[in-house]
């Protein structure tokens, strides 16, 4: 193990802000930076943009931040890692310098495209469990290799004097590669994390060339692909003089911002699982072999050191309460806890389909019953997301995993101790609360990996807290199950759920 007064720096580049945590061998935050990045540009044709150029700005000045906020004495930064959205990437040039505009994660103008990737990369896909989203980076990649995206990048270029070997090359770079570029000073590999979703073979270690030939894209454009936590480079002399890390500061691959959220819970050992509820409920977790779900609504990111990720997003999830103002929901907590179970069963699904645990289009949010006031309309709404939870964790079953040991919670709604404690009811298990469930501090972790601790189990052992465990409520679990069978019930009914 590295000196105790060495940190390492996990970066969180978001879409409206960059965050910065300096992280030491124990896991003790030892500083923090912020910068805010200008809002996504979205407009017809699902275009959703952001501006590339203020990407390294912000991380410097968010680095900067954080550095010169280092105690005396709390050491130097040996190491560093950036973790982003996934699927957000932009053309530049051989300079590393930005062709035009992002394209961010849920621009869907290559949706076309995707449906094309789909088809020409069938059993690839089969085999790695996955399916062509209509958002996903590959189609937009192919739509900047077409007359039409190559135009648009162009015309779009923020600098007119290039040199002609510059002007002729051409780089795909995901978020983290441009920033890595900066950090260098030269082009960098990108981590299997962020090339997932743009069409990344993390099981036989290739980009898909038959896919990326269908589409006619240029497979020089494409950067070269290594695991998490691998080193990549140093801290440059321009980079230092603009960040205050010191100059041969490693810089080492992170992973997409919703994988690096997982890590920082301490879910990184095959068996273990973390249920993420913020806006929308995520379940993620470890295997020791890659799992295909027909259906697609679980897919895998490949681990650090070659174990696997699955994970499926839902539709539903914190979300569900955004009708309620945000000084209310404590006493609305207050009342629900008070009254006991739920008397109606509530599916609480705001938007128009399903994704995971189940897929379906046609899947709309219902009450079955009528609650009998706010309280208990409260009260089922918390209950109608840990049923899906419930239903994730069945179809994990399903699939041949084992979920060991308490699961971990980690997002905004595990701060409530009573939708924390229904869950854990519904579940018939503990859920462990993570005190550092933060994107930037699951960047930190795999800077860790290799400079302060061996590898990211060791770095995690090490950093994570151990969090609080919160126990089922023996005395509700009936009324829950009950109200549970009522809602997969109903799911059926309705043709949504097998």
């Amino acid at each position: 193990m590295s000196d105790r007064a060495e940190v390492v720096a996990g970066i969180d580049i978001a879409t409206a802000a960059v965050r910065v945590v300096c992280v030491d061998a124990h896991g003790r935050v030892r500083a923090r930076g912020s910068a805010e990045l200008p809002p996504p540009r979205r407009g017809a044709g699902g275009r959703s943009e952001q501006d590339a150029t203020a990407w390294w700005p912000a991380v410097a000045a968010a680095l900067r931040q954080a550095t010169v906020a280092l105690p005396a004495g709390g050491g130097e930064v040996v190491a560093v890692a950036v973790a982003a959205t996934s699927g957000t990437l932009v053309l530049a040039d051989g300079r590393g310098e930005p062709l035009g505009p992002a394209l961010m994660y849920d621009d869907r103008r290559a949706a076309g495209l995707n449906a094309r990737a789909q088809e020409a990369g069938a059993p690839r896909w089969q085999a790695l469990g996955l399916s062509v989203a209509p958002t996903a980076a590959l189609g937009r990649i192919a739509w900047l290799s077409g007359a039409e995206g190559h135009a648009d990048a162009l015309g779009h270029r923020a600098h007119g004097n290039r040199h002609a070997a510059h002007e002729a090359a051409r780089h795909v770079l995901h978020t983290p590669d441009l920033v890595g570029w900066r950090l260098t000073g030269g082009p960098v590999a990108t981590d299997w994390s962020h090339a997932l979703k743009s069409g990344y073979d993390a099981r036989a270690g290739e980009w898909p060339g038959e896919v990326f030939d269908a589409l006619g894209v240029p497979a020089r454009w494409l950067p070269s692909v290594r695991a998490p936590a691998t080193p990549i480079g140093t801290v440059c002399a321009d980079a230092a003089a603009e960040t205050g890390l010191p100059t041969g500061c490693a810089v080492r691959l992170g992973m997409t911002d919703g994988c690096a959220g997982q890590l920082a819970t301490g879910a990184v050992r095959p068996g273990q699982f973390v249920g993420i509820l913020g806006t929308t409920y995520v379940l993620k977790g470890v295997t020791r072999d890659l799992i295909a779900d027909p259906s697609g609504a679980l897919y895998s990111h490949r681990h650090p050191d070659g174990w696997w990720l699955p994970g499926g997003a839902s539709n539903t999830g914190g979300e569900a309460l955004a009708h309620v103002p945000s000084d209310q929901l404590s006493a609305l907590d207050r009342a629900a806890a008070d009254r006991g179970p739920a008397s109606v069963v509530a599916y609480p699904l705001r938007r128009e389909g399903e994704r995971f645990p189940f897929v379906s289009g046609a899947a709309r949010g219902f009450v079955l019953g009528t609650p009998a006031d706010d309280a208990d309309r409260h009260r089922a709404t918390l209950e109608g997301v840990a049923f899906l939870e419930r239903l994730a964790l069945e179809r994990v079953a399903e699939l041949g995993v084992a979920v060991e040991g308490p699961l971990w919670a980690a997002g905004g709604g595990s701060r409530s101790p009573l939708w924390t404690r229904i869950r854990a009811t519904v579940l018939g298990r503990p859920l462990r609360v993570a005190d550092h469930a933060e994107t930037a501090f699951g960047a930190a972790l795999l800077a860790a990996s290799g400079t302060l601790h061996p590898d990211l189990t060791a770095s995690a052992a090490a950093m994570v807290r151990a969090g609080r465990d919160v126990e089922p409520d023996a005395r509700e679990h009936a009324a829950l199950d009950a109200s549970y069978a009522a809602f997969t019930a109903a799911l059926r009914e309705r043709g949504w759920l097998r």
